[in-house]
């Protein structure tokens, strides 16, 4: 299929957006920007979630490491123990911190630092977020765009950096003006569309191998990418770090994170935002396993149009496909053209949900928890609203130099990248929000506080490089965020004081 109609798909899909922008975001304020007028409705929220939190990682990276018997982490379905401990994580959200956000009418998560601690906490929490999100959510975008660019623009002769930057400016466009507002609904498009993909893809292979469901699990185990469970201590895959580290990463990439409770808190009340939480997660488990069943299929589709491991390589007509390559060389130049459609359309739809919310929330934490801009009485709605499009464009241009950085990077399994990241930026969020809601300590209001955050990081990255050499073979996993949170909490505690 031709690349430039293909290109002409996004194009009419983006225009797709922008009328239900225009739509959402007529009469909005920066109220509707930040928190949607506390007036979304939960289902909506739930479901637009499911986009947000998979993205283009879960749609191309998650079924590349089904058969990436080269990784040292997920093999096969070992990517599921991740999603289990994910499950745990949300109970916590709904049952704890949910009720904590409500009860202190938050516009800003991290106002509850403020309450608690102090300006100084509170800025070191809301600085975190948006370091770890900037990372997070651009290495997610990197993904997309380097599919979009390889597979459709440069054969079009568009240089990566000006895909990347038409990109963000289409996001640009369509969250300028409704924030949350707009968003709930874009979301719940883009993760109907995504899923979509998902279906077609899954049937279409399905059917082109003649197998049901239960053949294709039986032909999968066969070919050893059913096994879940990994028991050597010793691995970074082993299922106790997986679980632990999954439960915690949910924890901090959702519960504390500004952008995933900037969609829950503008629910009406803590009951339906409850609801959407917990409907929110088994709807996660369930679109993550077949997610891991898609990439079993595509590997044995692979096997079966003449495709050999050699060495760390999956040779298929001569190019490696292993990782993140092959979904996208399958569905764009092997599957149909109506399937090379919808995986565009479907690819597109993980792109957006977790680059605008995240667009969106690192404005409204940098806004109200960096400048203060809601209690800003000096200032009128529109002086307000001018300093918040200059910080939403701001945003944009740091993201476009971190999408550059991670194509110079060039890793082929952004997955694990992400869920790495996640353990050094998120771990001091974790220790911040843990020492407040179970000590009754008192933190000094002042920058070492911020300080000791930072080192945090610091001691896990020596921990995690010399774990092997220290610990008899033992290797970090996933539980690193943990261990991050303890080192900051450990050392809160020691510059606290009895309450």
């Amino acid at each position: 299929m031709s690349s430039f109609l293909l290109f002409a798909f996004v194009i009419g899909y983006f225009l797709l957006l922008l009328v239900v922008a225009w739509r959402t975001s007529r009469h909005s304020n920066n109220e509707s920007f930040f928190i949607g007028n506390r007036n979304s409705n939960w289902m909506l929220v739930a479901f637009g979630m499911i986009g947000t939190s998979l993205s283009g990682v879960t749609f191309v990276s998650v079924p590349g490491t089904v058969g990436d018997w080269s990784g040292d982490v997920h093999k096969a379905f070992g990517y599921f123990q991740v999603i289990i401990g994910y499950w745990f994580g949300y109970l916590v959200i709904a049952f704890v911190l949910l009720p904590l956000y409500y009860r202190l009418h938050l516009t800003s998560i991290y106002n509850y630092l403020h309450t608690r601690f102090g300006s100084i906490a509170y800025r070191t929490g809301a600085l975190f977020f948006i370091i770890s999100r900037t990372v997070g959510a651009t290495a997610r975008l990197y993904l997309v765009i380097n599919v979009l660019h390889i597979f459709i623009l440069k054969d079009l002769g568009v240089p990566f950096g000006l895909t990347s930057l038409v990109i963000l400016l289409m996001i640009l466009l369509y969250t300028f003006e409704g924030g949350v507002k707009t968003i709930v609904y874009t979301d719940t498009l883009q993760t109907t569309f995504m899923l979509l993909g998902l279906c077609v893809c899954t049937v279409y292979i399905l059917q082109h191998l003649h197998l049901s469901l239960g053949g294709a699990m039986q032909e999968l185990g066969a070919q050893g990418f059913t096994h879940v469970f990994n028991g050597d201590v010793n691995s970074r895959g082993f299922w106790g770090k997986q679980v632990l580290g999954g439960m915690f990463i949910a924890i901090a990439m959702t519960g504390l994170d500004q952008e995933m409770m900037q969609k829950n808190i503008s629910v009406k009340n803590v009951r339906d935002s409850k609801k959407n939480v917990m409907t929110f997660s088994f709807i996660m488990v369930l679109v993550s396993f077949l997610f891991l069943l898609l990439g079993g299929l595509l590997y044995l589709y692979s096997l079966k149009q003449g495709a050999v491991y050699r060495g760390h390589a999956f040779l298929l007509d001569g190019r490696n496909v292993i990782g993140d390559d092959l979904f996208p060389t399958l569905a764009l130049h092997y599957l149909p053209s109506a399937v090379s459609i919808i995986f565009i359309i479907g690819l597109i739809s993980a792109l957006f949900p977790s680059a605008d919310g995240a667009l969106t929330a690192l404005t409204s934490s940098f806004c109200i928890d960096l400048l203060g801009l809601k209690d800003r009485a000096d200032m009128s709605e529109e002086r307000k609203k001018r300093v918040r499009m200059t910080v939403h464009i701001s945003f944009a241009l740091l993201f476009l130099l971190c999408i550059l950085v991670f194509k110079w990077v060039d890793n082929k399994s952004i997955v694990n990248t992400v869920l790495e990241l996640a353990g050094y930026t998120y771990g001091p969020l974790l220790g911040l929000f843990a020492f407040g809601i179970f000590t009754k300590r008192v933190l000094p209001n002042t920058g070492i506080v911020t300080a000791l955050c930072l080192l945090a990081p610091v001691c896990c990255y020596f921990i995690s490089q010399y774990s092997g050499k220290w610990f008899g073979g033992f290797q970090i996993g996933l539980e690193l965020l943990v261990i991050n949170g303890i080192i900051t909490f450990l050392g809160l505690w020691a510059l606290s004081d009895k309450g």
